[in-house]
């Protein structure tokens, strides 16, 4: 291979042009789009930045064109962040036609190349995105996209979807409907976005009848300097990914560690052994209080339940806690036990009381000793084709201190997790992560497959 790909380092993009702005294709409504208290959590305050390589290209006209189209559609995407007059810590979109940034690039790489390093994490993969030049996270479009021909033929498509306008879910729903515009112009879309958020509105007085262990409220006058944070503790560290797959046999081994005592979903075995990893290889405090955070869909949870094409955040962090001693020691069947708890208390009036909660700006999501995970595995991301093939890759740009599910291209049921931590327990943490599946008649370690190793 070429040395390039020895040293792990991509070429840099040529753009033969200057990135434009892609505009809605005709008029859409000039308006001030409300954001729910969902939407605009700090938390929130980010991009979602997809990465995806196609065997053959798409040409650049009908991709600009396709996505003018379907800006129409998903006209807040080509609008700008704005603070609220009335309190700035508020944020609406101005929805204004602006558009959204295109660029085109080229990079002398063929796509087996390129394939072979996506298999881990690599941050020279960041070069595959246009960086808008902004002095704050509001003077980034809610969309950038870029698309790199390569050497041989193949494309690299690159998204950066701004996460206060929407979850995992509309972004799969909004790819979905740019692919559909490509290929079948003439078309309708399968889903119509619907942007109004008001029904995720507060109630008038706020109402917060629960305890929500997920939040926590900053209080400058608080003394909980003398507890860890491990957020900021793995945060001061040079952080390098892990990132192993599980295949279906292998999430059956895992599931077989709960029955017959209880049924459990993969989501749920997947998570709770993850997390259970992530706190061994941390080595913490035996009464050391740990949580998982992890990302539910409520869309029909709430009632009334929030109609189908509902474009917003309509998630909600579900919360699961321990101590570090009683999750590592106890079997797994117990972590899971504590997941299932978590996601069976978010009702409609849980919900309603956490997003009353959130009317208060000191509340924030609890970061200082939690494990948070992101599904992007059962979205549909994977199967995107724009006429000339599905992806032979899919996969997260960059990679963060939070978890991600990922789908694994051409093998539904597998699920690739990835997470960032300190170089000095992530061989720890791979240590864990397989050592659940031990086969007892041989002997030998037969456990998920570690792509850093």
């Amino acid at each position: 291979m070429a040395n390039m790909l020895k040293s792990s380092e991509l070429p840099d993009c040529c753009y033969p042009n200057q990135p434009m702005l892609i505009c809605p294709s005709s008029p859409t409504p000039k308006h001030s789009l409300y954001l729910s208290n969902l939407d605009d959590q700090k938390f929130l305050r980010f991009s979602i930045k997809y990465l995806y390589l196609f065997k053959k290209s798409v040409g650049l006209d009908s991709l600009k064109y396709s996505l003018s189209r379907v800006l129409v559609d998903y006209y807040p995407l080509a609008g700008r962040l704005r603070a609220s007059a009335e309190d700035d810590q508020k944020l609406k979109v101005d929805c204004n036609g602006e558009g959204a940034v295109f660029a085109e690039a080229f990079m002398d790489i063929s796509a087996d190349e390129l394939l072979e390093l996506s298999k881990r994490p690599n941050r020279s993969l960041r070069k595959l995105l246009y960086r808008v030049e902004a002095l704050t996270f509001l003077d980034v479009p809610p969309l950038v996209v870029q698309v790199t021909n390569l050497r041989c033929g193949g494309m690299i498509l690159c998204t950066a979807i701004n996460h206060c306008l929407c979850d995992g879910i509309g972004t799969s729903q909004f790819l979905h409907a740019w692919a559909h515009v490509t290929t079948k112009p003439n078309l309708d879309l399968p889903i119509t976005p619907l942007h109004s958020r008001h029904v995720l509105k507060p109630r008038n007085p706020p109402q917060v009848n629960f305890t929500h262990p997920g939040y926590t409220r900053t209080n400058p006058k608080d003394d909980t300097h003398m507890i860890m944070d491990i957020a900021k503790f793995l945060q001061s560290q040079p952080l390098v990914p892990a990132s192993l797959t599980f295949t279906a046999s292998h999430i059956l081994h895992l599931k077989g560690q709960c029955v017959p005592l209880l049924k459990c979903t993969t989501f749920e075995a997947l998570a709770s052994h993850t997390w259970r990893s992530w706190v061994r290889s941390l080595d913490l405090s035996p009464s050391h209080n740990v949580k998982l955070l992890f990302s539910v869909n409520v869309r029909r949870k709430l009632i009334p339940e929030i109609p189908q094409g509902f474009y917003g955040n309509g998630f909600v962090l579900g919360c699961a806690q321990t101590n570090a001693k009683d999750l590592v020691s106890a079997n797994l069947h117990n972590s899971v036990k504590l997941v299932q708890q978590a996601k069976s208390i978010l009702d409609n009036d849980y919900i309603r009381s956490m997003i009353d909660l959130l009317e208060d700006k000191t509340a924030r999501t609890d970061l200082s000793a939690s494990f948070v995970i992101s599904q992007w595995s059962k979205l549909g991301l994977e199967d995107l084709d724009f006429g000339e093939g599905k992806p032979l890759h899919m996969g997260s740009l960059t990679s963060d201190i939070y978890c991600l599910f990922l789908p694994v291209v051409g093998d539904f049921d597998a699920v690739r997790v990835l997470v960032s931590m300190p170089e000095s327990i992530v061989e720890k943490f791979e240590y864990y992560m397989k050592e659940y599946n031990l086969d007892k008649e041989d002997g030998h370690a037969n456990g998920c497959q570690g792509e850093d190793n």
